[in-house]
Parts: C-alpha cells; structure tokens; sequence
C-alpha cells in the first residue's frame, strides 16, 4: 500500500480506502462488511469513509459494530463520517451549529467511537452562514471528537470563503475536500481546485472512481441482478444508466476495455489506477460486496506505473473530455 498526505497536514493516509456508501445495509450484511473490511485492511487500507445519511444511520452502526468486533487498534486507522443530511426533523439536516454538534454525537454513538479522525460537512448549506458552520466546526475538533474537518461537493469558491473565515477568526480551516472524480467526471478535481492543491494545501478523498460501476465494463452486457441499480431507492441511479448519456458512456467503456487487455488489468483496475495517477488525490475511497473484489481493487495499485504517458495519450484520445488543467500530471 502507498500512503499519501492528506492535503498539507501530517496525516498519512492510504491511497486507496473503503467506504460504506451504498452497499452497508443496503447490499450487505455485517458479516459480508467484516470480510470485505478485514480483506482491505489487510491489503493496508488504514482509511474507512462513512456518512451519517447512509442507510439512514444504519451504515455508520454495521462500521462501529464491525470494527469492535475485529478489535483493531484504534490509532492505525483513519475513520471519518460525514454530516448534513440526519433526520425528518426540522433541524435535522443542514451544517447549522446545533445539528453539527448534535449530529457528530449522534454518528459517535452509531459509531461506539470517541472521535473521528476527518469530518465533512457532506454538501453546502445555502441556508446557514459560513461563519456559522466554521465556528461549529472548530469546536467540534477543539471538543476533541474530530481531528481535521472538510467539505464534500463544495465550489472552490465555497471553500475559499471558509478557509478566510477560519485565518480571520484564528479558527482551524477546512483541510480536505471529498469531490466525485472518475474518468466521466473530473472538472472539479482537475480545474476548480486546481489552484486550491497550492494556497491552501488542500487534500482530496475523491468518491466514485467507477462511475458507480459503469467504468467496470460489466454493464456492457446489460445490467447483473446482484447490481446496486436493482436496490430499492435506487432508481436514479440506474436511469443514469438507460439514458442517453448513460448508453454514450457505456461505449467508451467498450472502447477502453482492449487498453485495459493490453496491459493485463480489469477495466475496473485501470479505472482504479487513472485517479491514482492524479498527485492531487489524496485517496480514492472504493466500495465492494464481496471479498473478492476488494482484493481486485486494491491490485489496482500495482497498474499506476503501467499507466505510461503513452498510454495515457490512449486513454485521453478515447475519452475526449480532458480539462485541461493548470498542469499537466500525466
């Protein structure tokens, strides 16, 4: 495994994480999430992402229940979750002070942790002021119940305001972002805070690196019954799929697969390896059903030097939706 900083601080995290989005309660039971974490963990993995929104609570339960369970020393491992979205109730959701700090309460009980070493605020709350947000997050840490706090889908603008607040009131600042990033979607990480990497130190644990499985080619065939786009609640995923845009993407995966061929990969893996290959990620959070394929995802890593600048070219020429970004890191 290779372990990178997280963003300017002093915080090594491994490159590649495992995160509970989707399938915790939803695809899997506790004991297929003990084996698909133990086989992570065991491959090096020292970063498990979580959300207080993911299966309503339920995700951040089966985590805290595994980890008690397997018993691995707590200060090995980065755990993190994220706020926003927490309830029916009126005051339930958003990044006000009082669902902040009741919020993170709530995710350490589900949790059966003392802290969290990173805490996202999971979307922006156009509702509630910046200042607001900062101060609540600052205490949260000097409360001692996170150690670093961060954003999810922020504008770099957004990010910007809170970092100027944070310098101006002395406060901690936002350290990380965690932003979509996969082959179809990459103009955030590569040109919106491209020049954020720099000023701030800003790190990134980029989500989805497989387009929610499109960038795995096994949809080529049509859709598995096992697939997270048969999971109930589920359905706007999968018209990402049926549409338009879904099929057009769908043939650049058909056309990517004989690049992953010659290098003796999965697509999956190759996939994998293209956001690794971004010296601006920080980590690339993956998921998994099965034991197995947390195994293939984390062999992804042993593919970023096959990923020669030649080859790259390829993958660019098929993909045809480059940024353009500041630098050139291929």
């Amino acid at each position: 495994m290779e372990y990178r900083f997280l963003g300017k601080s002093g915080l090594k995290i491994s490159a590649l994480s495992f995160g509970a989005w989707v399938t915790f309660s939803s695809q899997i039971g506790e004991e297929t999430a003990l084996d698909c974490m133990t086989a992570a963990y065991e491959h090096g993995v020292n970063f498990f992402d979580n959300a207080e929104v993911y299966a309503g609570g339920k995700a951040e339960i089966m985590m805290g229940n595994v980890l008690k369970k397997i018993g691995w020393k707590r200060s090995d491992l980065v755990i993190s979750t994220k706020l926003f979205w927490g309830g029916d109730g009126p005051n339930d959701n958003g990044l006000s002070r009082k669902h902040i700090l009741e919020g993170i309460d709530h995710s350490l009980i589900r949790l059966q942790m003392d802290y969290v070493d990173l805490l996202f605020c999971h979307r922006p709350d156009l509702f509630t002021p910046m200042e607001e947000t900062v101060w609540a997050m600052n205490q949260v840490i000097n409360q001692g119940k996170a150690f670093y706090w961060g954003t999810s889908e922020w504008s770099a603008q957004q990010i910007i305001e809170a970092y100027g607040i944070a310098r101006r009131e002395h406060l901690i600042p936002p350290l990380m972002e965690q932003p979509e990033y996969n082959m179809f979607h990459r103009e955030r990480v590569e040109r919106e805070y491209e020049p954020l990497y720099q000023t701030i130190g800003l790190g990134t644990t980029t989500w989805s690196p497989l387009a929610s499985g499109m960038l795995t080619g096994k949809y080529n065939q049509g859709i598995p019954k096992d697939s997270r786009l048969n999971v109930e609640g589920y359905d706007w995923l999968r018209k990402r799929f049926e549409d338009e845009e879904g099929q057009r993407r769908l043939e650049i995966v058909g056309q990517l697969l004989p690049i992953a061929s010659e290098l003796g990969c999965t697509m999956a893996q190759m996939a994998l390896a293209w956001c690794l290959k971004n010296p601006n990620v920080s980590t690339v959070i993956t998921g998994a059903s099965r034991r197995e394929q947390v195994i293939e995802n984390m062999n992804a890593l042993e593919m970023v030097e096959k990923l020669t600048p030649d080859v790259m070219e390829k993958i660019e020429a098929v993909l045809g939706n480059r940024p353009k970004p500041a630098h050139d890191w291929r």
